[in-house]
């Protein structure tokens, strides 16, 4: 025998997801829930604190089939819950209605504030052994055969971690001038720049209905009215697509001139827009990886995505992501093989996701006469075709779970 002793290598954790939004959370939360079993050590690393995630007002759409995944992890109590989805668009004829009933549902789907959703599954999070490093950023890893040295800048200083397996869940909700995390998975994208900006806040209206969504196609683009509580349920989360240079000059405009321009934009099926707050915009596009796993690095979320508002289906991607992930290191453990197997699980549900929204954002678009005829034409179609009907509402709750 030789003298010469193989050295077991060292490693901190097993598991780094960096990102503690909704779907890094998730993550954290399901893999810890499994870990009595699959023994997995998780580290949680986090360039906010939780504070600053908690105080977020911004709202998120989430469909019916993340509320059953999410539900093992708590759900906030101040959700509204989606009904009805009405789809329409401004100017030509055709629209669609979605009811919950017809799909056997309670709820089609929720809304929910990001800082509520992120308190409900944090409070899960640190009810299990994950080590949660807050106010930590992660630097630019170092990939060998064995496993990933990330290093991490805290308020002490820099230091280095050994995992054997790296999450990149960060992305999306960050606040201007808050720091991030240095992370990134190397491969080609597909990028599309929609030449479209989004105006969102919190409209109130004069004649709610409550528990309906909106999804109301205009020339411009989009116009997205979810409803989210408050007073006589007259609250309404809006997302408002048009050109960058009209969003510029509307968000300079005064309540009340923005108001009418919004209800001219919409119609009156709710009456007048009486109230905006928190008025924001960004620019849309589609980012998406075209590979996920990078050997031992992963992307998923907004990190390995960022879609159209469209259809509310960001999120939901991202979480049927994660569970997925979860799936895969749960069976197979921290290493390249459960990665390769999630990506292979994760292709045709990120496809058909991806895919739809992106020809949505299009298709919707045009104000090409024509074009719109035929719209019209389709979601009229969708109320005598209740197969088909039925396959895309379950795709945009459900997902393709394999």
């Amino acid at each position: 025998m030789s003298d010469i002793q193989a050295v077991t290598p060292h490693f901190d954790y097993d598991i780094a997801i960096v990102g503690a939004g909704p779907v890094g959370l998730a993550l954290a939360g399901w893999l810890a829930r499994r870990s009595a079993t699959s023994r997995l050590s998780i580290a949680l690393i986090d360039a906010r604190t939780p504070e600053a995630a908690v105080q977020d007002p911004r709202s998120l759409a989430l469909s019916h089939g993340s509320r059953v995944m999410l539900q093992p992890l708590g759900f906030p109590g101040d959700a509204t819950p989606i009904r009805r989805i009405h789809v329409s668009q401004r100017g030509h004829f055709g629209r669609t209605l979605i009811e919950h009933d017809e799909h056997e549902l309670p709820e089609l789907g929720y809304v929910v504030r990001y800082g509520s959703l992120v308190s409900a599954l944090a409070a899960a999070v640190r009810a299990t052994p994950v080590h949660w490093l807050t106010d930590t950023a992660a630097l630019a890893p170092l990939q060998d055969n064995d496993g990933i040295t990330l290093p991490l800048q805290t308020a002490d200083g820099e230091r280095k971690i050994r995992v054997k397996v790296l999450v990149n869940a960060e992305g999306g909700l960050y606040q201007k001038n808050e720091k991030t995390s240095e992370i990134s998975t190397p491969g080609e994208r597909r990028a599309r720049d929609y030449g479209q900006t989004a105006i969102v806040g919190t409209v109130s209206v004069s004649d709610p209905r409550p528990n309906v969504a909106w999804e109301r196609f205009t020339n411009e683009g989009p116009i997205a009215l979810l409803p989210c509580g408050g007073p006589r349920h007259a609250d309404y989360s809006l997302v408002w697509c048009c050109a960058p240079e009209e969003a510029a000059r509307r968000m300079q405009l005064d309540e009340a001139s923005f108001l009418t321009e919004l209800g001219a934009a919409f119609g009156t099926r709710m009456g007048r827009f009486t109230r905006i707050a928190s008025r924001a915009a960004f620019p849309l596009g589609l980012s998406a990886l075209e590979v996920l796993v990078d050997q031992r690095t992963v992307a998923i979320g907004n990190a390995a995505q960022t879609l159209h508002p469209v259809a509310g289906q960001g999120l939901n991607l991202g979480l049927r992501d994660a569970l997925a992930l979860t799936d895969a290191l749960s069976a197979d453990g921290p290493r390249p093989l459960a990665l390769a197997r999630f990506a292979q699980r994760r292709a045709l549900d990120r496809r058909l996701t991806i895919g739809a929204t992106d020809t949505l954002a299009r298709l919707f678009t045009s104000d090409f006469a024509p074009l719109a005829a035929m719209r019209g034409l389709a979601l009229t179609a969708l109320e005598f075709l209740p197969p088909v009907k039925t396959a895309l509402a379950r795709q945009m709750m459900f997902g393709q779970r394999r």
